[in-house]
This record gives C-alpha cells, structure tokens and sequence, in this order.
C-alpha cells in the first residue's frame, strides 16, 4: 500500500511568511490553483482509494481542488486528527515577530524538535503532534487492507513533516533532517505489514510544477 502526502497549496500568510497552524488560516493563492492542478495532474496516473484532508479551509481547498483531476473522483473524508500544529501564541506572526517575542519556542520549532517546549505559548509539541496523527494514519491504512491500493492525504507542512518521519522511525532530534516540505509537494511512503513499517519512496516531489519554488514555499 502507498500513502501520498500532498502539502496544501501556498496560501497569502505563506508568501508573507507567516505562521498559520491550525488556528490560523489565510486563502489559497489565486495562481496556488494551477499548481494543484499540475500536482494532480502528476497524481492522475494512480488509482486511489480514498483521500483524507485536514478540515482547515487550505487543506479543504486543495483536496477539494486536486480531487478534481483524479480518476473516478474518489470519496473526501475531512479528519481533524490531520491538522496542522496548534501553535498558540505564534499564529498569525510574522517569522521575524515569533522570533523576536519568543526566540527558544521559534528556534527549537525550526532547528530542534526535541527541544521545543511550547508552554509559554500554548502550543502542541512535536510529541504531542504525533499522537495524535498516528493513530489517524494507523486507521486508514487498516481500512485498505489490499497491497495494490493507494490512499491520498492533504494536509500541512509542518505537522506532515513531523509525522512522516515519526511513521519512519526518525527520532525527535532529527525529525528536520531531511529538509522541510514544499507547498503542493508529495511524499510518498509505502508499507507492506499494515503499518508496521513504513519505507520512503519519494520526499517532497516537486518537479511537476512549473515554476523556480523559493524561500516562502517550503517550511
């Protein structure tokens, strides 16, 4: 069975770099919807099952968007457990602003996962962020028992980049090393015990968009 992650379409607070977890949300770029179409028509050539988004509007969007230019339009379930980090008092700032007003939470969250703490801002924690999405992940894979079946999943950069290392066995300290995730990326993973293991086939696919990406599409 094959997951693909597909990072939500870039969004105005995203170009303006500006933190919107899963309490802050801005709209989808006007020109976001014609990479989501080249990101589906990358995707059209699988056959998928099912897809599954986080219920935040720029999720929602892109799901909804991208679900148009697959065969046979597969079923949408919105699931809450696929949000976007809870990143309390950091939403809605500007990077330079989180940074300024909270250097240790904005550092740890970028560079050290193992090391954030984000009590003082009433955030989640990369742990935190994890348990609650594994088991999301664990559900959906059992629900499509059949190795030749594949499952699409819209969700976030930030909470997609922590999850799928963790499905990958990455400990805390070293969840960003691979690099982050790309706006309209795909990331592929891929099992063949019901969960138990996860192999990467593909990290943060982008080469189906046709435009040079920059520093505000990636986090």
């Amino acid at each position: 069975m094959r997951l693909f992650f597909l990072r939500h379409g870039k969004t105005e607070w995203n170009l303006e770099s500006r933190y919107q977890g899963a309490g802050g949300d801005s709209p989808l770029l006007p020109e976001s919807y014609a990479e989501i179409k080249q990101a589906g028509t990358y995707l059209k050539q699988f056959k998928f099952a099912h897809i599954y988004a986080s219920p935040i509007k720029r999720a929602r969007d892109t799901a909804n968007t991208v679900r148009q230019y697959l065969p046979g339009r597969p079923a949408l379930s919105l699931l809450s457990r696929l949000e976007e980090f809870h990143l309390g008092k950091m939403e809605g700032m500007l990077f330079k602003e989180a940074q300024s007003r909270f250097p240790e939470e904005f550092d740890a969250f970028r560079n050290a996962p193992a090391d954030y703490r984000p009590v003082e801002i009433g955030g989640e924690s990369f742990q935190e962020l994890i348990d609650r999405m594994t088991p999301a992940i664990q559900t959906i894979v059992r629900n499509y028992p059949n190795d030749d079946q594949n499952v699409l999943i819209v969700s976030h950069g930030a909470a997609l980049n922590a999850e799928i290392n963790a499905l990958l066995g990455t400990p805390l300290a070293h969840l960003r090393d691979r690099g982050g995730l790309s706006n309209t990326s795909t990331t592929i993973l891929e099992t063949h015990d019901s969960g138990a293991h996860y192999d990467l086939v593909a990290w943060n696919k982008t080469d189906y968009l046709k435009r040079k990406l920059d520093a505000t599409d990636t986090i």
